[in-house]
């Protein structure tokens, strides 16, 4: 006797393997429908992080009675979230214990013990540690995935910065030169001088909150766009953000003789990219004295605030349009390369998805 499709009652079901499982497989609509234990052992089966997997004890909200049906039992299927905070759904037989998933949310579904373990990670909360280390550090926490990869052009980056402002630190009498050096003046090159100062102003920096602060924030972010774009894609699109933002600066300022150094600008387009890529992290900013997860772009959109309110009343020997500039060309080639990332990233692309609930 032939199986109807629970998902398009079509009678076109036939026997297919799922990761190893021999389970029915709808041949008009694609779904597929697990027998009692037969998704339990294709997930464990699948390469996803978790070998014993137990769908039955991860299950989420109950959504209510499905429309479909089960083709055993002849009983309303009933409608479950995945899990709690990925509300992908699938029905269930509590007849036969049976589970029915559309063809979309396969991957999703075979995924989903790494996306549990990534959400457990990203939901964890905000305790007297992160507390007492913002508020006497005055730097955000994040909550983000751990990356695949070791970011080594990040921890390079942050390394050359550091000995190069320690070597500075160290010669003072040799200050002077090293700023007319390798530090970025606008009048400068406007004049077609110094041109080098273009790459060299982004690993000099002013002082120790100066560098401490950069560097932070370069391994806050760093770290998990590296993962995303590879080492060698990742260091030239820092290089470009932070030419974007010294572009900013001379626009801003051509006749200006004051020395521009430091790599704020480079890392302001990292921010850019990283709201786009990665929704679900969080970044805690600190309300006075009460500290509070917010999302990437709620996060930088007062980053944003700041920079721009800083451009227009001036001064402070701060280049605020060198920022502006530096997240604008991030914001630009994030949008540009999103899709190739996602596709690049199945689980970035799926943790991006507005299925997705992270608690803040």
């Amino acid at each position: 006797m032939s199986m109807k499709c629970p998902g398009c009652a079509s009678e076109e079901m036939r026997v297919s393997f799922f990761h190893g499982e021999e389970v029915d497989s709808c041949t008009s609509c694609g779904g597929i429908w697990f027998d009692s234990g037969e998704l339990n052992a294709a997930l464990s089966a699948a390469d996803n992080g978790n070998d014993s997997v137990g769908i039955e004890n991860s299950l989420g909200a109950h959504k209510g009675v499905s429309d479909k049906s089960c083709s055993h039992c002849d009983v309303k299927l009933e409608h479950y979230n995945l899990m709690d905070g990925f509300q992908v759904e699938v029905d269930v037989c509590h007849s036969c214990t049976g589970v029915w998933i559309d063809e979309h949310e396969r991957e999703k579904v075979v995924q989903s013990p790494q996306i549990q373990a990534a959400l457990e990670h990203l939901n964890q909360k905000v305790n007297v540690k992160t507390w007492v280390f913002q508020f006497l550090m005055q730097m955000p926490m994040e909550y983000n995935l751990k990356p695949k990869t070791t970011p080594w052009v990040t921890y390079s980056l942050i390394a050359i910065n550091t000995l190069i402002f320690l070597a500075t630190v160290l010669q003072p009498s040799a200050t002077e030169w090293i700023y007319e050096t390798f530090a970025l003046k606008p009048v400068d090159l406007m004049q077609g001088q110094n041109i080098t100062g273009l790459v060299s102003h982004m690993f000099m920096h002013g002082g120790w909150m100066h560098l401490i602060g950069n560097m932070y924030f370069l391994y806050v972010v760093g770290d998990n766009l590296e993962d995303a774009l590879g080492h060698n894609r990742f260091l030239a699109l820092y290089l470009i953000c932070g030419f974007a933002a010294a572009a900013g600066h001379i626009i801003s300022e051509p006749s200006s003789s004051i020395y521009m150094v430091g790599a704020s600008g480079a890392i302001a387009g990292l921010f850019g990219m990283y709201l786009l890529w990665f929704r679900h992290a969080s970044l805690t900013f600190m309300f006075i004295v009460y500290q509070k997860k917010l999302s990437p772009m709620a996060f930088f959109a007062i980053w944003l605030a700041m920079n721009l309110f800083g451009a227009y009343v001036g001064g402070g020997g701060v280049a605020y349009w060198a920022h502006i500039a530096g997240f604008a060309a991030g914001l630009i080639i994030g949008f540009a390369l999103k899709e190739k990332v996602m596709q690049q990233n199945p689980i970035l692309a799926m943790l991006n998805s507005q299925e997705l609930k992270v608690a803040r």
